[in-house]
Order: structure tokens, then sequence, then C-alpha cells
């Protein structure tokens, strides 16, 4: 059997007559950019998060941009966030020109540690860009309070937490503003490059909008250097068809995630994502994250829980590379993994001027050695999932 990691064929077997007259309604029309479609989606995705102001963009790493822009954020600012998330959270950061200041994460939910928060301020310190990593929320409510008592802004990157849900508010719609992202392995994805930017500020929102449209308040005057950085009437279209079937997708991705959980309960190595979920307290399991424990506990894992065959390749594998291994030994099942993230953005090259080293953020950088991220969509199957769980049972067992 061959399982994805992620798949749009069955989701296209749905939808798909939909999807192709939405799109060639668009290109019929004549009018690619802006228009009907991109109003409609702007409302509609406004009314789904509970905010005021939805605007469309290029990206998920443009709306971040944007978005620290809008907040007049630049050279010689310091924006706290996580090491552990894809490399646009920071490096939206630095193409503003202010500097991201990494904070460690919290091992049990790998999201930012928020009681280290208060050490990483300084005189320079703007705002807090906080990561809603694998659709997993971010307690919204301590780091508010914590931002409010400081004087800071703050910035969610959603990117993969659409449907995401702190004590009863959609991720996005709590901090100054919200970043998302339409890539289209999100939980609500386009049919290429999409982002937005949600407020319920006003001012924020027509900074935003200007800034897309290359700095223009109004056709040819341009009062600030902006981007050309706007959603595509096709990719809106293509989200228009899509988001009435969100609420049913994110539900799937739960049971899916449940489902993991009581399979791979007790599974020797494998410590499983939290799963508190209460209807205050959403995760939208945009990826299921399993951690294959390596260095961090090998000795009490070779001597207790494995075979002797095992215990022979274990003992001979460098750190990180027990994951490697169950990766490789997955794939040449047919079961589709992938590791986000193998290296954190602290030590990836392009931050080599800071000189961060090695061990400056332990739990961030024993986790990316450990974490395997395995087939989740809301069209997997029973079938499917079980043979996932029994490919790593065997493997391990």
């Amino acid at each position: 059997m061959h399982v994805p990691l992620f798949s749009l064929d069955k989701q296209l077997s749905e939808i798909g007559q939909e999807l192709d007259a939405a799109v060639l309604k668009i290109l019929q029309s004549g009018k690619y950019i802006g228009g009907l479609e991109v109003n409609a989606f702007e409302k509609s995705f406004a009314e789904c998060l509970h905010v005021k102001h939805v605007i469309g963009c290029n990206s998920g790493t443009d709306a971040l941009m944007l978005a620290l822009r809008a907040l007049d954020i630049g050279p010689g600012d310091e924006v706290i966030t996580s090491s552990f998330s894809f490399f646009a959270t920071a490096e939206a950061i630095s193409n503003v020109g202010a500097k991201p200041i990494f904070v460690d994460i919290d091992p049990e939910n790998y999201l930012l540690d928020l009681n280290l928060l208060k050490e990483a301020i300084t005189s320079s310190t703007k705002a807090i860009l906080p990561v809603h990593l694998f659709g997993s929320p971010i307690d919204m409510t301590k780091l508010l309070s914590f931002a409010k008592e400081n004087g800071l802004k703050v910035i969610e990157d959603c990117a993969q937490a659409v449907g995401s849900v702190w004590e009863g508010q959609p991720v996005g719609s709590i901090g100054d503003i919200g970043c998302f992202s339409f890539f289209p392995t999100k939980n609500l994805g386009a049919a290429g490059d999409g982002g937005a930017v949600a407020t319920n500020d006003v001012e924020l929102a027509n900074r935003v909008r200007e800034l897309a449209i290359h700095g223009m308040p109004k056709r040819y005057l341009h009062t600030d250097f902006g981007y050309n950085s706007r959603l595509d009437a096709i990719q809106a279209a293509i989200l228009n068809v899509k988001l009435p079937s969100l609420p049913k997708w994110i539900k799937k991705r739960q049971q899916i995630a449940e489902r993991y959980c009581h399979l791979l309960e007790d599974l020797p190595g494998i410590q499983l994502p939290l799963t508190i979920q209460k209807d205050e307290n959403i995760n939208s399991w945009n990826q299921f994250v399993i951690r294959f424990t390596s260095c961090s506990k090998k000795e009490e894992i070779v001597a207790n829980r494995f075979n002797d065959k095992f215990k022979e390749i274990y003992n001979n594998l460098p750190d990180s590379s027990a994951r490697d291994w169950l990766q490789d030994s997955l794939q040449k099942l047919g079961v589709g993994t992938i590791i986000y993230y193998p290296i954190p953005i602290h030590l990836q090259p392009a931050y080599k001027k800071y000189n961060y080293e090695v061990n400056s953020l332990p739990n961030t950088e024993n986790i990316c050695s450990e974490v395997l991220s395995l087939p989740i969509f809301p069209e997997l199957n029973l079938e499917e999932q079980e043979y996932v769980v029994n490919s790593i049972k065997n493997l391990l067992e």
C-alpha cells in the first residue's frame, strides 16, 4: 500500500466540478486582479475569523512582512519569536530590517515558552510574533497579558492554523494582527501561493492595503515603498469554493489525530503530541507530529524497550539518525512522512552573522532531531491510517 503524506485527489473528486466552474468563470471574465471574487473571499474569511478586516495578499510570508511594516517595525527593532518554525517566520522580521530574538520552546507543545519571554526583552523589543505551530494554538491569554504589561504588539503567525481556536476566539483575531497562508498543503489551501492579513484595527487594515499595492492609497499616488502583493482572483475563487467545507475538514483532521493517539499509545520510543481538546480551545491539526526520542532517552530506550536487533542498529546511530532511520524505513514501506523542521532557524547559515551557538536553545534543537510528521489530511481513510500505524509498530516492536 502507498499512503502519501498529503493528497488532494479525493478532495478534487468531491468539489472538482465546482472548482472548474469557478476558475473558468474568472478566465472568461478577463478580470484576474482584484474584483468580486477577492472582495467576497475577504468578507467571508473575515466573518469566519470574527474580525472586521481581512486583506488578501500573495503569500503567508508577505502577510508577515505587511503586518510588521504596518506596525512600523523596522531597522533597530527586535521581535521575539520561535526558532522552531518555517524559515519565513524569522525571515520576514529580517526582511523589514528588524532582528528576530529567538526564545526556546516548551518541549510538551513545541510552542514558544511563555515563561522565557521576560528575559528576552530589551529596550529595542517592539513585538512578539508567536507561531500557532502545526495547528496548535498558543496560550494567547497569557501572551496578551504579558504583551500589554510590556507595551508590545502581537503578530500571530497562523500559517498552519486556519480553523484553530483559543478560548472561543479564532486564532488571528486575538492579537493586533494575524497572518495566514493558503499554500496548497494548508487546511484551507489555494492552487498556488496565497495569504491574508486579519485585524480589527481600521488604520492597520488601511496601512496593509496600501503597502500591498506599492504604497498606493489611491491610483498613482505613492506615499511609501510597498510591495506587489495581491491575492489573485483565481485563487480567491478557489478559496471561496473551499471555505464552506473548512469546518468539516477540521473535524475530520481531529478524528484522525485522535485515532493516531489511540493506536500509537504506549508505543516504545514514540512521544505523541498533546491532544487537549475543549470547545473553547481547538487544534486544527495541520500536521500530526510525533517525536522519536533519540539521544535524550537513548540509554533507557535501548535497555528496556527494543529487541536485540534494533539495539545493535540504534547504538551505531548518531543523534537524529534514529528518526532518519524510521523515516527511511517507512518510505520503503510506502508511507510518506516529512520532517518539520530538521534545522532550527537560529542555526541556519543565513543567521550565521548573529553567532548563535549550538545548545543555545536546547529544547528546540533536541526536538528538531526527533520530530516526524505522519500522513494527515481529511480524506485519509481508516485502512490507510491503520497501515501507517502497523508499519511503525512492526519496525519498532
